[in-house]
């Protein structure tokens, strides 16, 4: 296809894929520039990151602003920049009703998990698991979490360098290492203090980038009303689903309901969240800055929506992503971008920076987060007596420890192909939802003890790895019929199929919208755990009335006070006094 360009253009084009000119490369540079001068800023200012406070807390000094912005970019990554826009080009707008989780998914966070981690004063979230539960609880919780968080940054990684490979050319590996290397850097001499900072940078650049693609593709198309005509007409614009099968993929309940867990898993006991939470000089400012992450996600949420919208208005549901030499369905977003941007100087390089911004602020937060949690919950437990210049060196060595160890995962990731990588989300959605119910666990109900908590997390993870591969087997079968279809005609295929037939039993079971799946798993731990806990025998529970949220006893106020003693629902919240009850079984 012939786009028109001339010799001055900045995006040239050769043997039929689209590339980079010198100012695009200039852009781009000046971003890893900036991100690694904010790290050299902090590891030469202040205290020099001499202390482990420092270097994994930013010494508990942060305004509300920075850690809010740090909070939104933690989880913005580029799998949803490119991907957000391209659900949207394919099946409208239901997937944006997930602004309706955003209000319950931060307001429940700040006004129960906030105050518990706060008043606690922890580095690692999963201290709290050892002061309500036991030290095995502590273990499994942080190896879980480090598993999740390393499967998830290979693909953060992977992603930025297969946009960066798909529309230049660029060496995919140079663009990894690139990636992981300037990220691992500033981490390491910066501490969490230039993570924090980097990810305010890397937000602008981002929300810049997409703006930018927006503006271009709306004035390209015709202007705000050609946009929502074709829109309209090609029927992107989706009511209120209020269906209530859970089968269905989008509706009002998968994305309202369900998404409120999905936020509690990521917003509410991640590790790398919670340490923003704890980095705010006080706990007023760490719930302020809760607050002020909701509208700046609604602004991300909308602003990937709407460039989804403004696609479908240039292509009208047309795949162009084979032109880029890639089958991949998001390599359409890619597509879209550089043809709005061609001939407009550096404007391709700002949306390239823009992705590598969502990686580098996603990576970033969690390679700091993995230093933390190895740190506080694995080495210092049997090292008590390391000093404090040994300990700042093995958070550092650790931080770029995990930085090598994740642009390993993305290697991986690349030679298992696309289906794998898809696997590999859907593990890490559903690994959070039994870190949620174990943390929820401990939180809500004060006679579960250890051994229940251990029983219901290895349930709780077991079922999810059976859901995942069930529903991958199950989907495998049709997956061949469907590589020889167009991406429209293939969702249209899809839709008559299902509306003909419903799967039944045990695959029906398999069918549950993987919005469900933190929730569901999440519902399992704690099941479980309570079961196992009753079942235990002799039980005595006794832990900090501060690690228990009396939300039973705002729950069952209605009860006598007699019955709500016994259920264990009115301990109060922040008191420091030990409770002990002994139940017999005997």
């Amino acid at each position: 296809f012939d786009l028109g360009l001339s010799t001055l253009n900045p995006v040239s084009q050769t043997e039929g894929r689209i590339h980079f000119a010198v100012v695009d490369y200039v852009v781009f540079a000046v971003l890893l520039a900036a991100s690694m001068g904010i790290g050299l800023y902090y590891a030469l200012s202040g205290g020099r990151q001499r202390t482990t406070q420092e270097f994994l807390m930013a010494d508990r000094n942060m305004r509300c602003l920075p850690v809010s912005l740090s909070l939104i970019a933690s989880f913005q990554s580029a799998v949803a920049i490119i991907g957000v826009p391209a659900e949207i080009y394919a099946h409208g707008t239901q997937y944006w009703f997930i602004g309706c989780a955003y209000l319950l998914g931060l307001f429940i966070p700040a006004h129960v998990f906030i105050p518990v981690f706060y008043r606690l004063r922890v580095t690692s979230a999963y201290q709290y698991l050892e002061l309500r539960f036991s030290r095995a609880v502590r273990i499994c919780g942080t190896l879980t979490f480090i598993c999740q968080m390393v499967i998830y940054m290979g693909i953060c990684v992977y992603t930025p360098a297969f946009a960066l490979n798909a529309v230049t050319g660029f060496e995919l590996w140079v663009s990894v290492l690139a990636t992981g290397l300037v990220c691992t850097l500033y981490t390491t001499i910066g501490g969490l203090k230039a993570v924090i900072w980097t990810d305010v940078f890397q937000t602008v650049v981002m929300f810049a980038g997409q703006l930018v693609v927006i503006v271009v593709g709306v004035q390209k198309t015709g202007g705000v009303s050609e946009v929502w005509r074709k829109v309209w007409e090609g029927n992107r614009i989706s009511g209120l689903d209020l269906n209530p099968d859970p089968t269905e993929r989008h509706t009002f309940w998968t994305l309202g309901v369900g998404g409120v867990f999905l936020m509690l898993s990521l917003y509410g006991v991640n590790q790398t969240q919670v340490q923003r939470y704890l980095s705010a000089r006080t706990e007023k400012e760490a719930v302020r800055s809760c607050y002020m992450a909701f509208p700046s996600l609604q602004l991300a949420l909308a602003l990937s929506c709407v460039m989804g919208l403004v696609m479908f208005a240039r292509y009208c549901g047309e795949n162009h992503s084979d032109k880029l030499g890639t089958a991949a369905g998001d390599a359409m977003v890619l597509y879209f971008v550089m043809d709005m941007l061609q001939g407009l100087p550096g404007l391709p390089g700002l949306f390239v920076a823009c992705l590598f911004s969502a990686a580098l602020s996603t990576i970033s937060s969690a390679f700091n987060s993995l230093a933390t949690v190895t740190m506080e919950d694995l080495i210092k437990p049997h090292f008590p007596a390391m000093t404090e210049a040994r300990a700042i060196l093995l958070s550092k060595a650790l931080a770029m420890s995990y930085g090598l160890l994740c642009v390993a995962m993305a290697y991986f990731t690349h030679l298992m192909g696309d289906s794998v990588l898809q696997m590999a989300l859907k593990i890490f959605g559903m690994i959070g939802g039994p870190i949620l119910g174990l943390f929820s666990l401990g939180m809500f109900f004060p006679w579960a003890n250890s051994t229940g908590a251990v029983a219901g997390l290895g349930a709780g993870l077991s079922v999810s790895f059976w859901v995942s591969i069930g529903t991958i087997l199950n989907r495998s079968s049709g997956s061949s019929s469907a590589l020889i279809c167009s991406p429209r005609s293939f969702y249209m295929l899809i839709a008559s199929l299902c509306s003909f037939s419903r799967p039944s039993g045990l695959k029906r079971f398999y069918s549950l919208s993987y919005m469900w799946y933190s929730a569901f798993n999440c519902f399992t731990v704690i099941l479980i755990g309570l079961i196992v806990s009753f079942l235990t025998g002799r039980r005595v529970l006794t832990c900090a009335l501060r690690t228990v949220y009396p939300l039973l006893g705002k729950l069952l106020c209605f009860l006598p006070e007699r019955l709500k003693k016994k259920l264990c629902c009115v301990t109060p919240l922040g008191q420091n006094e030990l409770f002990t009850k002994h139940a017999s079984n005997e």
